[in-house]
């Protein structure tokens, strides 16, 4: 029982180190502003384009920053979701006897 439960948090451990590697993105305005991040959701680049941050004003960029995160990080939960759940069947399938079943 103790095997297939520290199979599992390995299994786990494993996944966390998979989603570190993935990028995700999101972006507004046609790509003038652009986010990536792991699908763990850590922002790992910003990007400007520099014709468009001339011509914004700070309530414009704020806003249009916010909303291009949201988009990365939603991108980052929906493919980790989909990670985890993937996991999940094959663990539960290596655990069906575990409880007697």
């Amino acid at each position: 029982m103790f095997d297939k439960l520290f199979a599992a948090q390995q299994k786990a451990e494993e996944i966390k180190k998979r989603l570190d590697t993935i990028s995700v993105f999101g972006e507004v305005e046609n790509g003038a502003i652009k986010i990536t991040a792991t699908a763990n959701k850590a922002i790992t680049g910003v990007s400007i384009d520099e014709e468009f941050y001339k011509n914004a004003d700070k309530e414009e960029l704020e806003e249009l920053l916010q909303t291009a995160i949201n988009k990365a990080l939603a991108n980052a939960e929906e493919v980790s979701s989909t990670e985890m759940q993937a996991s999940a069947k094959d663990m539960l399938g290596g655990l069906g006897g575990m409880f007697g079943q």
